[in-house]
């Protein structure tokens, strides 16, 4: 399982023989998953990356579930949300540059069957993601959406008999 943050790749792994790599750019978020996977005595089953995602990941790593939560939030409207690090929550001028960079590693290390968990702000962004030209000659479909308090999920799977 491939996570970029922690607590909900720690949940995902409790309980089982399941592995985590979790990958963040920002150091103290790596020192936070690092220090939670100690906490919940699963440090030996984790591993957490610092870097860009496309940078942390060997070629031939391949995730059968992988939980995204890339910025999401419109540049332009950053400012209403003063407590957080702007490089945690810009999304660029749609607020989709995060989740455009994730599907591409996504596509790339997703197993055959495999399924991801993507978390993005609006149902204008799913859609904007749905017909985005990102999402062309990708194997990769958004098939489902849940609202939850923060956001959307969106989970996506591989297109039904496409080369993985």
């Amino acid at each position: 399982m491939l996570t970029w943050f922690g607590q909900i790749g720690l949940l995902a792994i409790a309980g089982s023989d399941r592995s985590l790599v979790c990958v963040d750019a920002n150091q103290v978020a790596c020192e936070f998953a690092r220090a939670n996977a100690h906490a919940a005595g699963l440090a030996e089953c984790v591993d957490v990356r610092e870097g860009r995602l496309e940078e942390c990941l060997g070629e031939d790593e391949l995730f059968a579930l992988v939980i995204a939560d890339p910025p999401w939030v419109r540049r332009e409207e950053t400012g209403r949300f003063p407590e957080d690090p702007l490089l945690a929550i810009d999304g660029g001028d749609d607020g989709l540059d995060g989740a455009r960079a994730c599907l591409d590693v996504i596509e790339g290390h997703l197993l055959p069957g495999g399924a991801a968990v993507l978390q993005l702000g609006s149902e204008a962004q799913v859609e904007a993601l749905r017909d985005d030209p990102c999402m062309r000659d990708k194997r990769l479909t958004l098939s489902e959406v849940r609202r939850h308090e923060r956001g959307l999920l969106v989970l996506v799977t591989a297109v039904p008999g496409a080369d993985g």
